[in-house]
């Protein structure tokens, strides 16, 4: 994009403030969201942040189709809106059927989150779905400045890869979180491996484990299978 591009994040919950705090030495950013309170950088309505160069949407899947409807009618020619949505398949669905064409779009998933990405950028992923337009590769291009190693997908690749990704991560993780303490005097380094990653992910908040794991089409087959796979491996008799 355009160094002087005015970027607009739309949510500002905890990867809307990951993005700001990153993109902002980069570029003039402005907030939206209705709750959190932002000191440092200027706060909009939905309907200015829309008629900035670049809109990112960092809202809940469950507040999308209300978040496009308020911001369609205020979208200039060439915008370039970008969700950053843990599934790809709905939210690619909302903005082409809800947003003008005369805006460019593209249904992402940065493959990684605040604690993950606290030391920074660099050698992260980003799952990228281009789905309108082209001036998305000058956002490409700044990515790859910061050190992201942009995938280019579809909608419905990701989600088939997600529903095992972060799937069955999120399932793992939250049998063993109901199983109480786990032993740590006497673990193995696998088992410590197997710990952190569960513990990466059980701080996700209960919005993006609905998504994750009611949104996906593809998860519930997933899990089924991974189920009947592990009844199976149980009988070693």
């Amino acid at each position: 994009m355009p160094p002087d591009s005015k970027i607009a994040i739309i949510g500002f919950g905890a990867f809307g403030q990951l993005v700001a705090r990153h993109l902002r030495d980069h570029a003039p950013i402005c907030v939206c969201d209705p709750v959190v309170r932002v000191n440092d950088l200027p706060q909009v309505t939905a309907e200015v942040a829309a008629q900035c160069e670049v809109v990112i949407l960092a809202m809940p899947l469950s507040r999308m189709r209300e978040v496009l409807l308020r911001i369609a009618g205020h979208l200039r020619p060439g915008t370039l809106v970008i969700d950053v949505c843990s599934v790809k398949l709905r939210p690619a669905q909302l903005m082409l059927e809800l947003l003008p064409e005369h805006v460019e779009l593209v249904s992402s998933h940065p493959l990684f989150g605040p604690q993950s990405a606290a030391d920074g950028l660099s050698g992260h992923r980003i799952a990228w779905c281009p789905l309108r337009g082209r001036r998305h590769l000058m956002a490409v291009a700044m990515m790859r400045k910061l050190g992201l190693r942009v995938m280019i997908t579809t909608p419905e690749q990701h989600d088939r890869d997600m529903a095992v990704v972060q799937g069955l991560t999120h399932l793992i993780a939250r049998s063993l979180s109901k199983l109480g303490p786990m032993p740590s005097r006497l673990a193995t380094a696998s088992f410590q491996q197997l710990l952190l990653a569960a513990g990466m992910v059980q701080g996700d908040s209960p919005e993006l484990l609905r998504t994750i794991l009611n949104d996906n089409p593809y998860a519930k087959e997933i899990r089924d299978r991974f189920l009947t796979a592990a009844s199976e491996a149980a009988d070693v008799g």
